[in-house]
């Protein structure tokens, strides 16, 4: 007799609110496509957007349509929940408490992809720069949102967390196309400073690499212990920066040695008081 009772009891629920239940079931069914659909548009537009643009990188641009779309699709979700009879406040309180504890166990991770998001945005380097920071200094190989990877002169990579490279002062040697070397030579004190002058600069006018403009500067920069130094300042293309130093050095010692002006060296004279 209770078994016929509850039964019947079912039945009267199910014929009063079946109506209503699939009315809203299809409700939130409609409702599920169209914000997957919204969500899809949206990531879409936003990757258009992000390849027009001069300042996104594409790694940035797909994590920024990544991010727009997850941000439709859990909207649709809490509509759908609220369609149902959930308490949509509440739950959105327990995910934010929830993401405060996961923010703060992951704060490392996403403060290197708050980096790796500036990094990608301001551009203070690219992918091929020339770059030195934290103590390292390479070509650029890959910038993520988590780490920057660079190849060192001797062919050693390292990877770098983006937190310690946006923290950081970081020197970009390839952003201008053109580097200012400076060098010094020292001559003895009987040396003539006009000839050692002259010498160096018809070896910067006969070095192909370095540029007339701006004009090379050759002065006298100070008095040492044992010599005279000339200080040189040339500029040359930024590729040419290493090999024109090298050059310019080697051919004002051999101009020097052809011309016997005299490079000297640190001596030290010892006195014997004889007692």
């Amino acid at each position: 007799m209770q078994v016929a009772e509850l039964f019947e009891q079912a039945k009267i629920y199910l014929t009063d609110h079946a109506p209503q239940f699939i009315t809203d079931f299809l409700l939130a069914i409609l409702v599920l496509i169209i914000g997957f659909w919204i969500a899809g548009q949206v990531r879409r537009f936003v990757m258009s957007a992000a390849k027009k643009s001069n300042r996104l990188d594409t790694t940035l641009g797909v994590f920024f349509a990544g991010l727009s779309k997850t941000v439709v699709i859990i909207i649709t979700i809490l509509v759908v929940m609220e369609t149902f009879g959930f308490k949509v406040t509440s739950l959105v309180a327990i995910f934010g408490a929830a993401g405060i504890a996961i923010g703060l166990a992951l704060q490392g991770t996403l403060s290197n992809i708050a980096s790796g998001v500036m990094l990608l945005m301001f551009r203070p380097f690219k992918v091929g720069d020339f770059i030195r920071v934290s103590s390292h200094e390479g070509t650029v190989k890959e910038i993520s949102l988590f780490t920057t990877v660079i190849d060192t002169p001797d062919n050693i990579r390292i990877t770098i967390p983006n937190n310690s490279v946006w923290g950081s002062s970081v020197i970009n040697l390839s952003y201008h196309d053109t580097r200012r070397a400076q060098l010094i030579f020292g001559i003895g004190y009987g040396e003539d400073m006009e000839k050692a002058m002259t010498i160096i600069k018809t070896v910067l006018e006969e070095e192909e690499r370095c540029l007339k403009d701006p004009e090379p500067v050759v002065a006298v920069q100070g008095l040492n212990d044992s010599s005279v130094d000339i200080m040189v300042r040339f500029w040359t293309q930024r590729p040419d920066f290493a090999a024109t130093q090298w050059a310019v050095t080697q051919k004002v010692k051999e101009a020097f040695d052809r011309e016997d002006v005299d490079i000297p060296f640190p001596t030290r004279t010892l006195v014997q008081n004889k007692s």
